[in-house]
């Protein structure tokens, strides 16, 4: 097996890992919805509030929104200035998609793991909580996903540079960054 194959297999793998990470988030929406229409029914319903429900609509949509950010870019749905993109060839995608993955994504991916993972050590060492009495003990998981962002958009980001390099060497003809 050649190196092309191997790349593409690589790729291939990574993208399969962001989709399943990013099916397995958006579960997080119908979470969302059912905590939020419980807590609007109990509060005028039935006069009660709670705190915890609360906290974890927060929780839900802080997964929701660092757990499909990878899966964001590999659909190519991310945020991008279309003067440059959108009609061009193949191969000046497959050029903006690798300048813009090398050039922006992996020094931000590497900036955020740098400062987080000091972050959330400290909040795992003393397992912190919710500032809340009543609110969800697990603020250090929570912060958990902040690395874990970083990482699935860097492995993103990687199958995005070699479907992009696999244009640009003239061995894929199918598009960039797919």
């Amino acid at each position: 097996m050649g190196l092309r194959q191997r790349l593409s297999m690589l790729a291939d793998v990574i993208n399969r890992l962001t989709a399943a990470v990013g099916r397995a988030a958006a579960w997080c929406v119908l979470f969302i919805t059912l905590v939020q229409v419980t807590v609007v029914l109990l509060r005028y319903a039935l006069g009660l509030g709670s705190i915890w429900l609360q906290e974890s609509i927060i929780y839900g949509y802080a997964a929701l929104f660092m757990l499909a950010a990878a899966w964001t870019l590999q659909a190519d749905r991310h945020v991008r200035v279309d003067i440059f993109y959108a009609e061009v060839a193949p191969r000046r995608q497959a050029l903006v998609n690798a300048f813009g993955t090398v050039v922006f994504l992996f020094p931000f991916c590497i900036v955020l793991l740098w400062f987080s993972l000091p972050y959330v050590a400290r909040s795992y060492a003393i397992l912190e909580r919710s500032r809340e009495t009543s609110g969800l003990p697990l603020v250090f998981v929570l912060k958990s996903l902040i690395p874990l962002f970083a990482v699935l958009l860097t492995l993103q980001g990687l199958a995005q540079l070699i479907r992009s390099v696999l244009v640009l060497g003239g061995m894929r003809g199918d598009g960039a960054g797919r």
